[in-house]
């Protein structure tokens, strides 16, 4: 393989929260679940995670099922194990108990090994005045790259 190969990317994450640290960790998933991955039909729009008795699990991620398992397919909406070291568990129980931190998972992809991974952000929730301020910046540096493209030689 060689390099990552992006899944699915939840684009909400980044508008609707601060991303202050991000993690790698890998999912224990069925043969069936596999498949629909490869296949690329997931969708990570409304997950989360959450630790419960010293594990992380993901909830609301959709990997639809796949036609050729028949009976031996998969719940399109079951929690997902997620593995972490055991001090990266203890480090985000520390950080979620305080109040507006969240995990939320930014992508899903194949990694150069081909194992499926997710990358999972310890974020705090954006309020609406929060996000205004971050598209005005972005417009700000929007327009100023365009005058200095416009007046550079």
């Amino acid at each position: 393989m060689g390099e990552r190969r992006i899944v699915a990317r939840n684009r909400r994450a980044r508008r609707d929260y601060a991303i202050e640290e991000t993690y790698e960790a890998g999912l224990v998933l069925k043969g069936s679940e596999v498949k629909s991955l490869r296949a690329g039909r997931v969708s990570l729009e409304e997950a989360y995670a959450k630790v419960e008795g010293g594990e992380v699990w993901l909830y609301g991620m959709h990997i639809a099922p796949y036609e050729q398992a028949g009976h031996f397919g998969h719940d399109p909406d079951r929690p997902k194990k997620l593995l972490l070291k055991k001090r990266e568990i203890a480090r985000l129980i520390g950080k979620v108990g305080r109040a507006g931190y969240t995990l939320v998972p930014l992508s899903l992809y194949f990694n150069e090994r081909g194992f499926a991974k997710v990358e999972l952000a310890l974020a705090k929730g954006l309020t609406k005045a929060d996000k205004r301020r971050k598209l005005i910046e972005e417009e700000e540096e929007r327009r100023a790259r365009e005058a200095m493209k416009r007046y550079l030689p």
